[in-house]
């Protein structure tokens, strides 16, 4: 199978081409905004600039290629810029996705999305796939727009919401929970973490895995790719001290209203995942597997 990655650069851009790599069953152009960043040798698959914002870019490389699937993990992810930036991340949340639509309409290729669980308003979390959403941020809302899209199109594609994605990136370019929680409690520092927000913490390779299987099988519809665990970020924090013996005593717990944040927050998300379990054969680990699995990278 032919598999174009839009945003290999990014966290779950790089789990994915690392994936198909290591299976080496099937054809892989990694395509980023930017200069190639990944750390594999070109001779196993190919890279293309793609920015997803160019209509014409797209459908330029898109055409050039012709995937069988293309997996759509480039997006404007950081929810306060967001709010500042409307128009930035409607380009890059919602437009993009309509030139992939119709990029894969000419190619007649399988689109995944990846969306999010803030699409939801965190009422009355975990969600399952029927799920109505009612997004709280400009964020949400974009990500809901992309949605509505793709269900009013014509094409073969598939959704994978998840949330809270937490991993290592080979250049340690991002930051996440353990490693925050890590290094602030190694320095000292006194931190407050939140104890009012419930989430299901995604391990960046388990996302890999549930997009790889959705590809696969070209499983249509909506499913929802994260981790197994319903846990508030507090309730992290504390796992991720006790796995590395950390002093503890200048964590405190917090509840969200003492931060300031331009954009609201769902309070209560969480998604069910028998749908993917049942369908695809999905199986995430747990967080605290995730956490060693983390630290095992951090070491090498």
């Amino acid at each position: 199978m032919k598999i174009l990655i839009t945003g290999s650069n990014g966290l779950l851009g790089q789990k994915l081409v690392k994936l198909i790599l290591d299976r080496g069953e099937d054809e892989l152009i990694a395509t980023a905004r930017g200069a190639n960043r990944l750390p594999y040798a070109q001779d196993d698959y190919q890279f293309d600039v793609m920015d997803i914002t160019n209509r014409e870019q797209v459908r330029e490389v898109v055409a050039r290629h012709r995937p069988e699937v293309v997996i759509h993990t480039a997006a404007m992810t950081n929810v306060d810029q967001c709010e500042l930036e409307k128009e930035a991340c409607w380009d890059q949340n919602v437009n993009a996705v309509k030139y992939l639509i119709e990029a894969c309409a000419d190619n007649n290729a399988f689109l995944l999305h990846l969306s999010t669980d803030f699409i939801f308003d965190g009422e009355n979390g975990p969600y399952d796939e029927e799920a109505v959403p009612n997004p709280v941020s400009y964020y949400g809302e974009s990500k809901l727009a992309a949605e509505k899209l793709l269900e009013n199109s014509t094409i073969d594609y598939a959704i994978a919401r998840t949330v809270l994605v937490y991993g290592i990136a080979h250049d340690m370019s991002r930051s996440n929970i353990i490693l925050w929680v890590k290094k602030s409690l190694e320095e000292g520092k006194e931190i407050k973490v939140v104890d009012d927000q419930l989430r299901s913490p995604t391990l960046a390779e388990d996302l890999a895995m549930g997009c790889y299987l959705i590809a696969k099988k070209k499983a249509s519809g909506i499913f929802n790719i994260c981790g197994k665990d319903l846990l508030n970020p507090y309730e992290m924090a504390v796992k991720t001290a006790q796995f590395f013996n950390l002093d503890m005593r200048t964590m405190q717990r917090a509840d969200a209203s003492s931060f300031s944040q331009t954009a609201k927050r769902p309070p209560k998300t969480g998604l069910l995942i028998e749908k993917a379990r049942t369908v695809l054969g999905y199986e995430p680990h747990s967080f605290d597997e995730g956490i060693a699995i983390v630290a095992d990278q951090i070491k090498n």
